[in-house]
């Protein structure tokens, strides 16, 4: 068999009701490349590979498990990338999919990948722990509506599919976790440019309990700070406030 390492988050689907939630969530949208990031013990990746014309790939980091996979699923042969997910080069040249039962310990970290490779990413269903799911969903004026949650949904919608108690993992983890879907958006709001709108809604959530005047002044002129949305604070503002904010940045 193998170990599970705390280093690397590891938590281990074993419910298969779970798995099969899953599998059914990534089907309701078409794809014809598939990525799993860190297949673990296989728990999704025995149905993943039995999904007819998928072009399918994993990426595990952890030597024991790949060959455990190996030597488990020989179909897998060719189809692991043996790396850090959060190092790997975009593994497809065109359109994939991402899913997984994502290590909570650099959940964000792969969010913002799937964030880099937004021009190629078709979708994502992932396994998050409750509070990070929360937030990538979370709306304008909600307390735990902050960064990620403006990032990701200036490029993707978000749905928050279903929650999965601690039980349905060897070894339990102790929180609760919550799987999500992210589809492209259709139109992604204007911006300046999108390294502005990052620097901004960075700068902007930094001190969040500030007006928002206060908290991003480095990045206007005092004549763009006169304007009224300035006396919110960040969480106040929706996604495409901050887009159209990009283009009045010094």
């Amino acid at each position: 068999m193998y170990t599970l390492k705390k280093s690397l988050g590891q938590h281990f689907l074993k419910d298969e009701n779970v798995c099969h939630k899953i599998v059914q969530a990534l089907q309701e949208h078409t794809f014809q490349r598939l990525l799993e990031v860190g297949p673990g013990g296989g728990a999704l990746t025995k149905y993943l590979l039995q999904l007819p014309g998928i072009e399918f790939k994993c990426v595990e980091v952890d030597d024991e498990k790949v060959t455990w996979l190996l030597k488990t699923y020989p179909a897998l042969q060719s189809k692991i990338i043996h790396q850090d997910f959060l190092t790997i080069d975009q593994p497809y040249s065109e359109p994939f999919t991402v899913v997984g039962n994502f290590p909570y310990n650099i959940s964000s970290q792969i969010l913002f990948k799937v964030l880099e490779w937004k021009g190629s990413v078709q979708g994502v269903v992932g396994m998050f722990q409750k509070e990070v799911a929360q937030r990538v969903a979370a709306r304008e004026g909600n307390k735990v509506y902050g960064i990620l949650s403006v990032l990701v949904q200036a490029f993707f919608d978000v749905e928050y599919l279903f929650e999965v108690s601690e039980s349905a993992f060897n070894p339990p983890p102790k929180v609760k976790s919550a799987v999500i879907r992210l589809t492209p958006r259709q139109t992604i709001p204007e911006m300046k440019s999108e390294r502005s709108f990052f620097v901004l809604v960075k700068t902007a959530f930094n001190q969040r309990r500030k007006t928002l005047r206060n908290a991003v002044k480095s990045l206007y002129t005092p004549e763009a700070l006169q304007d009224p949305i300035f006396d919110k604070r960040a969480e106040q503002l929706t996604v495409n406030d901050f887009a159209r904010l990009t283009f009045s940045m010094k």
